[in-house]
């Protein structure tokens, strides 16, 4: 009768997933925290970062181009960083890559509040961010997957989102408000503090995973392990994904929809809500703020199972939902509406977002996350750079309305098109 009762007690309650990973696994919330606070950081400096370059310059091709030097050591990076991750120590790498981004965005927030930050400054800083960007990630990457284990696994990954997103409800509003009554200065020192407060709990998971290792020598099994080089790892990983058609199909799909997709949201809708529409920052930062409510409505929703049926179909929905909401988001008549699709906007590419993410860490060996995650990021990334700066051009040639159009629309067939696929439309 017990293990009957309890089975009922967790369909009436689907909400207590949510408290699983904090109860089944002890290194989870120090991966979880270090996630959020830096998160919070970069959420704040990617609302001013725009709002900077654009009373600095007023040209969305300087904006393309800071983007695309952004992405493009990053881009770089990723094919070696996965060989890196898999055969050295994954939460060292990470603790190296969070105290330099710490030094970088204290010399942005002491130049900006100096007053001596120029764009060629801005570049160079920001393409040492992206190549330390570009090791992070795939290193967090696999130690997601091996902590997220198949009993917590939907519920850590909801919860990592939902918890990411809330952020959003809190960062961009607090880069607007940074913005208007501050200065850009301010919002870097923050995502310099913020840094410093993931690597302490960065320093507390590695000894948690040290001593799990000490008392469990099983777990030695899914540690990084030397390989024979950079090449022959790449190589692997490569075969890993063409073994499975969701992985590299999606992959391939997504390296043009994040073209259009992106370089909309970090390019275009800035100067739509600030330039063409005139709207105070405040806006900017309450629409992605409002983005961050729909992913949260998102990941609250998809959580709340443990499995879901038409996996594939779900996913790319939600893909073509975002691309609807960004074709419609030149056209909203109001603050307020704009607001709302942009809630949309978040809702949709989150349900893409945690499927693809349990699918890759459901079909990929830990000790070869490294390099897949590397070439996930690498295929999804490797033409931002030419696509931001293709966007922020063809804006200032036809106008940012009709790049809008252009751009949401072709993500949106792309989508369609990888649908007709019958591995991707019966993905389970």
């Amino acid at each position: 009768m017990l293990p009957n009762a309890a089975s009922e007690s967790k369909k009436q309650n689907p909400l207590r997933r949510f408290a699983e990973p904090f109860a089944l696994s002890r290194a989870f919330p120090f991966l979880w925290m270090g996630n959020l606070v830096s998160f919070l950081g970069s959420s704040v400096t990617m609302i001013i970062l725009p709002v900077l370059v654009y009373s600095l310059t007023g040209s969305t091709t300087t904006m393309g181009i800071v983007m695309a030097i952004y992405m493009l050591p990053n881009v770089i990076m990723l094919p070696i960083s996965g060989h890196i991750v898999d055969r050295y120590d994954r939460v060292t790498i990470m603790i190296i890559a969070d105290i330099a981004r710490f030094f970088i965005m204290a010399a942005i927030a002491t130049l900006s509040l100096s007053g001596i930050l120029t764009i060629p400054m801005l570049y160079l800083f920001v393409g040492l961010y992206g190549l330390f960007d570009g090791l992070f990630r795939p290193a967090y990457s696999a130690m997601q997957a091996t902590i997220f284990t198949p009993d917590i696994r939907t519920a850590a990954n909801s919860l990592t989102q939902m918890s990411t997103q809330t952020i959003r409800l809190i960062g961009p509003s607090l880069g607007g408000l940074l913005i208007t009554h501050f200065s850009a200065g301010f919002g870097f020192g923050l995502d310099a503090v913020t840094y410093l407060l993931s690597l302490i709990c960065l320093v507390y998971l590695r000894r948690i995973i040290v001593s799990q290792i000490r008392t469990q020598p099983q777990l030695r099994k899914s540690s990084p392990m030397p390989s024979a080089g950079w090449k022959a790892d790449f190589k692997e990983g490569i075969a890993m994904l063409r073994s499975h058609p969701w992985l590299w199909i999606t992959i391939l799909a997504f390296c043009f929809v994040n073209i259009c997709y992106s370089g909309i949201i970090s390019i275009l809708l800035p100067w739509l809500f600030n330039v063409h529409h005139g709207w105070a920052p405040t806006v900017y930062g309450l629409a992605v703020t409002f983005s961050g409510i729909g992913a949260i409505a998102g990941g609250l929703l998809y959580g709340m199972r443990q499995k879901w049926k038409h996996r594939g179909i779900l996913a790319y929905g939600g893909a073509l939902l975002s691309g609807l909401a960004l074709l419609l988001l030149p056209f909203a008549p109001s603050p307020a509406s704009a607001v709302a699709l942009f809630a949309l906007e978040g809702f949709g590419l989150m349900i893409f977002g945690l499927i693809w993410e349990i699918s890759l860490q459901d079909l990929v060996p830990k000790e070869a996350f490294g390099r897949v995650a590397s070439l996930d990021l690498f295929g999804s990334f490797a033409l931002l750079p030419v696509g931001y700066i293709l966007v922020g051009w063809l804006a200032d040639m036809i106008g940012g309305v009709a790049t809008i159009a252009i751009f949401s629309g072709l993500g949106m067939t792309c989508i369609a098109l990888a649908l007709f696929v019958p591995a991707i439309r019966k993905f389970q």
